[in-house]
């Protein structure tokens, strides 16, 4: 493989990248930053209490601040890897971060 094969390569892949961060952004189902306050109150309650393989914390986050759509939110993130709230944190704040 030569320089410009190599070249033409990564940029495919960068540009690749970019789509799905952008379709990943369009698909958020709340305010991006509301998801990240989530991500922020996921950690610190899951260094005090550890997760208990359910999503309560987030749906308590969620209903706390006034979230409508709470069951399509909670989809959204089990479609994205958080299918309890640890996984939330560790999965689909990996995503939102990229």
């Amino acid at each position: 493989m030569d320089k410009d094969e190599k070249a033409r390569r990564k940029q495919i892949l960068s540009e690749l990248r970019q789509k799905q961060q952008q379709e990943f952004e369009q698909s958020l189902p709340i305010d991006r930053e509301i998801l990240a306050n989530l991500f922020d109150y996921l950690d610190d309650q899951l260094e005090e209490s550890g997760c208990d393989d359910t999503n309560i914390l987030t749906a308590t986050f969620l209903k706390n601040k006034k979230i409508e759509n709470i069951e399509m939110v909670l989809d959204w993130l089990a479609e994205n890897g958080g299918y309890c709230d640890c996984e939330i944190l560790a999965n689909v704040e990996e995503k939102f971060e990229n």
